[in-house]
């Protein structure tokens, strides 16, 4: 019979490794790439009450995020428009180095492919040099529907959880019985925010559509083909972070549609994860991350791991 009084055996957390090892995880290195977030948008002061634009307060914000998963990396952001917080100063101490393969890698913060954002960034590496490896934005990514979710529920549009069964009828008619999932950024955002609406209709059991949010056209179709399914009360999620599509921007076309508008993806902890992970991806490539071997690691120490004699 066991002792009841006695603790059962601790056992030692085992690291992972090979190809599905948390893709999160690092090992600190001398000379780790810089991590620079391109914001879209300027930078400005605002002229009456001195607060910071949307552009500079994500960037701060995300800063401050992405240090939570990757602590040992110098992160800063630059904003590819105005004359504060310029994403070319954010590039210029980043010359190749030898024996360096990378100095510094730029992730865009945008959730699909943004042209005025990815000509902005050619032209800040072009201008300084810098030898960066610019990643792909944020989407497509499985979380960014998690995200969206997350604001359609705070604004009262959707349940909170995760829908389980298969539902018909809203529980009230502050909810939306069709969500339009806002991309900009062209046909590519669009093709992006594609698999972001499905996957949203997945968790909501209700219709989702993409649509770009810059063509009146591809708005309108996406709203009629939600009518044409039963939907009064549709709501366009702009699958953004914010300065790309500033939120009066949506609002005023949900007002001129009779929609309503949930807010802008802003900052927040799941988009941080996602830059984390695209950076991994990148140091992944250059084999900067790999995993140690047994041999490697510090032996354990203790009366449980004497030696064998």
């Amino acid at each position: 019979m066991q002792n009841p009084d006695r603790l059962p055996p601790r056992d030692l957390p085992r690291r992972r490794s090979g190809r599905h090892r948390n893709p999160l995880s690092f090992d600190s290195w001398v000379g780790t790439p810089t991590l620079v977030l391109a914001v879209p948008g300027a930078s400005r002061r605002g002229a009456q009450d001195g607060v910071d634009s949307d552009a500079e307060q994500i960037g701060m914000e995300m800063v401050n995020l992405v240090r939570s998963y990757r602590p040992e990396v110098t992160i800063r952001f630059g904003c590819t428009e105005g004359e504060e917080h310029r994403l070319g100063d954010a590039l210029a101490d980043l010359a190749p180095e030898e024996g360096r393969p990378l100095t510094g890698v730029v992730i865009p913060l945008v959730t699909a492919p943004h042209p005025p954002t990815g000509r902005a960034i050619s032209a800040a590496v072009d201008e300084t040099g810098a030898d960066v490896r610019v990643t792909d934005g944020l989407g497509p990514h499985p979380m960014l529907a998690e995200v969206l979710h997350l604001r359609l529920a705070e604004a009262g549009y959707v349940r909170a959880d995760r829908m389980r069964l298969i539902s018909v009828v809203a529980p009230s008619t502050s909810m939306t019985d069709g969500v339009i999932v806002g991309a900009a950024g062209g046909e590519e955002a669009v093709n992006v925010a594609g698999v972001t609406a499905v996957l949203l209709a997945a968790r909501l059991g209700i219709t989702v559509l993409p649509a770009d949010l810059e063509d009146e056209a591809s708005l309108e179709g996406a709203l009629a083909q939600l009518k044409e399914g039963g939907g009064v009360r549709p709501v366009i999620a702009p699958s953004a972070l914010g300065p790309e599509f500033p939120a009066e921007r949506v609002t005023a076309l949900a007002e001129k549609y009779g929609a309503r508008a949930s807010a802008p993806l802003g900052a927040g902890s799941v988009l941080a994860k996602i830059v984390a992970l695209r950076y991994a991806e990148v140091l992944n490539s250059l084999g900067i991350e790999e995993p140690p071997t047994v041999e490697d690691l510090p032996a354990p120490t203790g009366s449980r791991h004497r030696r064998e004699s």
